[in-house]
């Protein structure tokens, strides 16, 4: 398969035009969105939703997340839609933020993976709006990306993994919050946060006031437990390389980095704190700016396979708002290996 390349704007509406067709007609296409590269298919369609699994390689229990344009859209794919999801819309659709409701008969099996909820958002990028009303669908679409590896924040890594597997891929330029959407599920006794993302802990409970926390939100699910969300899984986003988390104050997490020192062994650390170690660093945003490291994480993890790194050592982030996610992202992607310093 060879796959078709645009660079476009919202308005070249005849390229518009074509990839609403590829995605009517049951194709695959990379489309940008304000958290990272999806691999969009006819959500509606479940012979469409096959091939992503088909050409990620990713497990037919990983549900998948679809994606509609205007909040109305919402009504025809969930049995319900009760007022916290009315209030939750209206606070930060469109957006980084993924709802769990109660799914209609219009969804496949395939994309809810045999659950009966479906996960469903707003993308906030302007391609990302324009190619769902192109293709007059709601679009399934996890990351574009091999399965399990770091998720796609430019069309060019999702041609890194994708080309040849996929119909086109659509650039729309670097992604602007740099990690997967927070998910949180209104088909639970009490909202509770399954995945943490751009909308932050702290805006949900703004909104909803109670919302728990998943226990996998920090930790590996037990042992035959099915994932209620994308991401939840034991090792994902992850490099080649063999990630550790190193957690503790910044001399102490370079001491340990410079005693394992060697040519095959990397940091991935924080703007300006390279010059205290003697290994090849990654700088993962600023210290004190946890929206700069969600931005810059995806990037620095495939930065690492492309040096040929084996084994990377993380600087541990703080585990609020937004920091929650990056902390999320790199539990799985070490397989949730952490060394206290």
């Amino acid at each position: 398969m060879q796959t078709r390349y645009y660079a476009i704007t919202p308005e070249n509406r005849q390229a518009l035009a074509e990839v609403g067709g590829i995605l009517r007609a049951g194709g695959l296409v990379g489309i940008p969105t304000e958290t990272v590269y999806g691999l969009a298919a006819n959500a509606l369609d479940g012979a469409a939703v096959a091939k992503i699994f088909q050409a990620k390689g990713r497990p037919q229990d990983n549900p998948l997340i679809v994606h509609i344009a205007a909040f109305p859209q919402l009504y025809a794919l969930v049995r319900e839609a009760p007022m916290q999801a009315a209030a939750l819309a209206h606070a930060y659709w469109p957006g980084p933020l993924t709802m769990i409701l109660p799914k209609s008969r219009l969804i496949p099996d395939a994309v809810s993976a045999g659950l009966d909820t479906v996960a469903v958002r707003m993308p906030s990028h302007p391609l990302a709006q324009a190619i769902i009303q192109a293709a007059g669908v709601p679009l399934a679409a996890p990351s574009a990306n091999l399965s399990g590896s770091p998720s796609p924040t430019t069309a060019q890594h999702v041609l890194d993994d994708m080309q040849g597997r996929i119909d086109a891929v659509v650039d729309g330029g670097p992604c602007e919050v740099g990690v997967e959407s927070t998910v949180i599920t209104l088909a639970a006794a009490r909202p509770r946060l399954l995945r943490p993302g751009g909308i932050t802990l702290e805006q949900l409970r703004a909104v909803l006031g109670e919302v728990e926390v998943d226990r996998a939100v920090e930790q590996q699910l037990a042992a035959g437990e099915k994932a209620a969300s994308p991401g939840m899984k034991y090792k994902h986003y992850a490099p080649a390389a063999h990630v550790v988390i190193v957690r503790g104050p910044f001399e102490r997490y370079a001491s340990y980095v410079n005693r394992h020192a060697g040519p095959a062994v990397a940091a991935l650390c924080y703007e300006g704190e390279e010059h205290a170690l003697r290994v090849r660093a990654f700088p993962c945003g600023q210290r004190d700016d946890p929206a700069s490291q969600a931005r810059h994480l995806f990037d620095a993890l495939r930065a690492l396979d492309d040096a040929g790194v084996k084994t990377a050592y993380a600087r541990c982030p703080e585990k609020s708002g937004v920091g929650l996610a990056v902390y999320n992202r790199l539990l799985r992607a070490a397989a949730f290996e952490i060394v206290d310093v």
